[in-house]
């Protein structure tokens, strides 16, 4: 399973990135708003520092108004994936951006009959956020299988970013289940790190060498 950050954050992607485990990253606009700096020059200070995909998240509403929007991010480089919204205009977004061969992001899915549909659309990846579903009594891990199930079925080749991941365990139902990437926090990833039997063993470890040493 691939490893995004979902921040853009400079030194949150550059420790995460030095940490040699970050395969991409992804952005929106209360993301981006966070940072309180120019949205294209952060951008591309983002792309500069990741070695893989970044999603840049459209802002207009209207379909021509968003393919306008995501032409002008898909030249900054290579690796922008134009983040789109799963609604009508969204899906006619996607279509025509994958007839001209840029890569979507499609965001907000919350039911498999939404990310089905914009696979069909001609989507790179699909996001369904778990955590938000979790937050009003679902089982966001429960759409995520739903969806691998579906895209097995058929053979899709539509790769899954399970977001909106709010600890650890997400992170590993994730990888459990197939997913094909889990975007989370910096501070997701630190924890990922943690546990009290390690931070055990290195304490004795220590202990003991100070004993070998004197």
């Amino acid at each position: 399973m691939k490893i995004f950050l979902d921040t853009a954050n400079l030194e949150e992607l550059k420790t995460g990135v030095a940490y040699g485990v970050i395969d991409g990253a992804t952005t929106n606009p209360s993301l981006i708003a966070k940072e309180n700096r120019g949205f294209l020059p952060l951008i591309k200070e983002v792309l500069e520092i990741v070695p893989g995909p970044v999603s840049v998240e459209v802002t207009a509403t209207s379909a021509g108004e968003m393919v306008e929007e995501a032409k002008k991010y898909a030249e900054i480089s290579k690796n922008v994936v134009i983040k789109v919204p799963i609604n009508l205009e969204g899906l006619k977004v996607v279509k025509t951006l994958s007839d001209l061969e840029i890569k979507t992001n499609v965001t907000l899915i919350f039911s498999s009959s939404q990310a089905l549909l914009a696979a069909k659309a001609g989507a790179t990846y699909v996001s369904p956020f778990v955590g938000r579903i979790d937050d009003i009594s679902g089982d966001g891990m429960e759409l995520v299988e739903q969806i691998v199930r579906i895209y097995e079925n058929y053979s899709i080749p539509t790769e899954i970013i399970v977001a909106s991941v709010r600890h650890p365990l997400h992170f590993v139902q994730a990888a459990m289940i197939g997913a094909d990437i889990a975007t989370i926090p910096f501070s997701t990833l630190t924890k990922l790190l943690n546990h009290p039997l390690t931070d055990k063993g290195m304490e004795t470890f220590l202990k003991d060498w100070e004993k070998v040493k004197k």
